[in-house]
């Protein structure tokens, strides 16, 4: 069905632009929550895109070393990430109402008689 792993993408966004900075653990506990489809994230999926997203300037990350415990990566969106979320948002916006479209006809087709059979002599 698709690359539905891109969809993690503007998911990730999302949960740092409404969370200011995150770690991945605390990303991949609300993922699924807010995820645009049914099949399982797998935490990989999470992990790639972060990279991703950091290669293309679009999220910042940074060790942070105090506190208990390990070392924990935290990431926060950058204002380019933020203008890639809105991007992602029009997308997304454009992808529902073409979505949207197709259900309705496919609705109002099962409403219809099916069309009478030719029989060929």
């Amino acid at each position: 069905m698709g690359n539905l792993y891109r969809f993690v993408e503007p998911v990730v966004l999302l949960l740092l632009k409404q969370k200011g900075r995150s770690y991945g653990y605390d990303l991949a506990t609300d993922l699924q929550d807010h995820a645009l489809t049914d099949a399982e994230i797998e935490k990989g999926a999470l992990y790639r895109t972060l990279r991703q997203l950091e290669t293309n300037g679009n999220v910042k990350s940074e060790w942070e070393t105090d506190g208990a415990g390990p070392a924990r990566r935290v990431y926060r969106l950058t204002r380019q990430g933020e203008r890639h979320l809105e991007e992602w948002a029009a997308v997304l916006e454009h992808l529902s109402k073409s979505m949207t479209r197709f259900v309705r006809e496919v609705r109002e087709l099962s409403q219809e008689p099916a069309p009478a059979k030719r029989i060929s002599a």
